[in-house]
Parts: structure tokens; sequence; C-alpha cells
């Protein structure tokens, strides 16, 4: 479970600083600045929530 947990932060973190790659790579036809918004946040979420889950098991 912390091994999964640890990937999901890993990936999300990743998620967040290649945003605008993302964005650019899988949604080109719509607005751009919205796509790299939307991407971050969920990263940052899934994030937050991995790392709080992760304290409670340790």
């Amino acid at each position: 479970m912390k091994l999964f947990l640890l990937v999901l932060i890993a990936i999300s973190v990743t998620a967040i600083y290649d945003a605008r790659k993302i964005g650019e790579k899988f949604f080109s036809s719509v607005d751009k600045n919205k796509v790299v918004r939307y991407i971050k946040a969920i990263g940052f979420i899934v994030c937050a929530i991995c790392g709080v889950v992760f304290c409670i098991f340790k």
C-alpha cells in the first residue's frame, strides 16, 4: 500500500511539473491555460490526499 501511494505521489508531482507539455500533447483543441490549471489542481489534490494517507499508515 505504501509503495502504491508513493507511486501516485510521484506521478502527481510529475503531472504538476509537466502540466503544460501534457496539455499541449493531449488537449490541443481547447483552451490550454484552463487545461493546465485543471491538471495542476488535480495533481495537487491527489498528491495531498496520498501524502496524508501515507502519513496515517506510517
